[in-house]
């Protein structure tokens, strides 16, 4: 596939990543801010979910209903979207509207008025969110897995922040945290489609010429310590995540951490798949997963299971883990290579999913990084890489988490000395 990239820094520091894409009419355009939960203090936990929710909620020359009405009316799409690590504000169009979204995007990062009686609004959405991802337990797991492999840390901390928090959060708390982090410096713009790289300089350069200028301070470094919670509730089912320490962004390990977890409950025919839901019938739903950061990441397993099967359901699942420390074979490690590849090649076929990887990469590496260069890491991992990254990965302290009728999910001392025969 021919990859072509066009690169320009304005002078304010403000970066611009284009891709042309000839075979398509729309345009993705994308503003990316390096800052998320993570870039918090304790005390505003939320605050930048909450920014990008008021975002959208009146800017000095448009109301949130004609911001909405002025990409619906040319059959557009808006969104955004806040990580631990970005927060992501991006619209989809035809490609000669583009200059309206470019418009639009540049006005709600420069010139959002924060009306108080919009905030109050947004402020009881934010609250019905949270109270959701409460009542899914399948949801708000993964939140309390994160702040128990890193407790009381940035890196820890709900991306949505806590009710009470929320609830007492002052307006100055949004702009302020706008003013500190969204920043040329601390930005990536980027646009993929049926395009003129030096159009989108132009419009840039016009609408996003109001941006702060600021120092943003360095995240606190992440430092995986493990652990527990569990929460027993009324429920059909158990749901549990096992995670350990896994290799961030651009670590040596890092390529043979992605196969590990696509072999092992990436599919229907991984081994987690296989053994515990096909062979046994323990689970409806498992899978692993890999959580990369700027530095370090997560690695883990997250399954579903009745209040009976869940005294099975782990040792069985720490035995599929002790067996591909010893044992891989060429059949699924070629077949976990061609679901990588398959997914990094089918994303680049949509010009949003194109846009968020020019901008991570340029934020992660500083360099926009080839697609061939990927695959080519990806087909150089061998087995016994598979089998050495598995047993640094399954060494780590674990982190368990569990919510439902938990009585017979192994505690994590049983868990680790499992582990460690």
């Amino acid at each position: 596939m021919t990859e072509s990239y066009s690169i320009t820094t304005l002078p304010s520091g403000l970066t611009i990543l284009t891709e042309r894409m000839e075979r398509v009419e729309t345009v993705s355009f994308g503003a990316y801010v390096g800052a998320g939960t993570r870039h918090e203090t304790a005390a505003e936990n939320g605050v930048a979910h909450f920014l990008e929710h008021m975002a959208f909620k009146g800017t000095a020359s448009r109301s949130a209903l004609e911001i909405a009405e002025a990409v619906e009316n040319v059959g557009g799409h808006i969104n955004a979207y806040t990580s631990r690590e970005q927060t992501a504000y991006y619209v989809k169009m035809l490609k000669e509207d583009l200059s309206l979204g470019v418009d639009i995007i540049g006005d709600i990062l420069c010139h959002s008025s924060f009306e108080p009686e919009e905030l109050e609004r947004e402020r009881g959405v934010i609250l019905q969110e949270i109270g959701q991802a409460n009542d899914t337990p399948d949801d708000i797991v993964f939140d309390h897995f994160q702040s128990a492999a890193y407790p009381s840390q940035p890196m820890g901390r709900p991306v949505l922040g806590t009710e009470a928090i929320i609830r007492g959060m002052k307006r100055d708390a949004l702009p302020g945290f706008m003013n500190q982090h969204y920043t040329p410096e601390n930005m990536v713009i980027a646009a993929c489609g049926k395009l003129e790289h030096g159009q989108v300089v132009d419009l840039v350069a016009q609408h996003f010429a109001d941006l702060p200028h600021a120092v943003a301070e360095s995240p606190m470094p992440s430092d995986y310590t493990g652990g527990e919670y569990r929460e027993e509730r009324d429920l059909d089912q158990a749901h549990i995540v096992l995670g350990f320490s896994a290799p961030g962004y651009g670590e040596p390990d890092y390529y043979p951490s992605m196969l590990l977890s696509t072999l092992l409950g990436g599919g229907m025919s991984s081994r987690l798949f296989q053994e515990i839901r096909e062979k046994r019938g323990l689970v409806y739903s498992i899978y692993s997963f890999t959580a990369p950061a700027n530095d370090g990441g997560l690695f883990g397993i997250y399954a579903g299971t009745g209040e009976s099967e869940a005294a099975e359901l782990m040792p069985v699942t720490l035995e599929e883990l002790a067996k591909v420390q010893l044992d891989v074979t060429a059949a699924e490690l070629n077949r976990a290579r061609a679901q990588l590849k398959a997914g990094l090649l089918m994303s680049l076929e949509s010009t949003g999913s194109r846009c968020e990887q020019l901008a991570r990469q340029w934020q992660i590496f500083g360099r926009v990084i080839p697609a061939t260069e990927t695959v080519a890491k990806i087909e150089a991992v061998t087995e016994a890489q598979i089998r050495a990254v598995a047993a640094k990965i399954f060494a780590s302290r674990p982190t368990v988490a569990a919510i439902g009728p938990i009585g017979q999910v192994p505690r994590l001392g049983n868990i680790m000395d499992r582990l460690a025969a």
